[in-house]
Parts: C-alpha cells; structure tokens; sequence
C-alpha cells in the first residue's frame, strides 16, 4: 500500500463517494489500513447499547466513519478546488508542499 501524503488538520476535499465536493479537516490518519477520518464527512449512525454499570444511557449516535485516502485531494484555497501537490525547497532548507496549478503554499505557517 502506498504512503498517505495526507498531514493531520490538512484541509480535504471529497472526490469520489456520498461526501462528493464536501470539504473538512483531517482529525485522524490510519495508514495501517489507508484510511482517514475527516471532520463533518462520512457520517454514520452507531447504536449504543444501555449500561447501567457503566452509567450509559444508550440511542443512536452520529459519528465520523473512516474514508479512503484515495478519494480525497488536499484543498487549494486560491484555486478553490482539490489539487495536486509538489514539494519545494524553500532557500533555508526546509521543504513545503506547493500547489500545481498556483504555485501557492499549502502549509500552515
């Protein structure tokens, strides 16, 4: 399996699936399995089961389900829209990820 190139609270944009052109924020990489949980995207229901030694209440609870890395792209906020990534050596060493298409930088500074 290929390496995620995906960084914890990158902002990603859907590109395949019910989400499709949602936006959110990457809380949580499993790159064991290649998958990703972003925030606000992929909800699913759980039912929780009533515990009385535990003090749980149970119902039904909405939740963030892991997605596939590969149908999600990292958010260009000039271009608007999910785009490809290069990485550039900036003159001090450091190395940062820059849009294609803009040539903007996609790192929080």
């Amino acid at each position: 399996m290929d390496r995620i190139r995906l960084k914890k609270n990158d902002v990603v944009i859907v590109k395949k699936g019910k989400d499709k052109g949602k936006t959110g924020k990457i809380m949580v990489i499993k790159p064991e399995t290649g998958r990703v949980i972003v925030e606000k995207i992929n909800y699913v229901k759980e039912f929780i089961r009533p515990d009385r030694s535990k003090n749980v209440q149970g119902g039904i609870m909405d939740k963030e389900a892991p997605i596939a890395a590969s149908n999600l792209m990292l958010y260009c906020a000039d271009c608007e829209q999910g785009v490809r990534v290069r990485t550039k050596t900036l003159e001090d060493g450091t190395r940062i990820r820059v849009c294609v298409k803009c040539e903007s930088s996609l790192e929080k500074l």
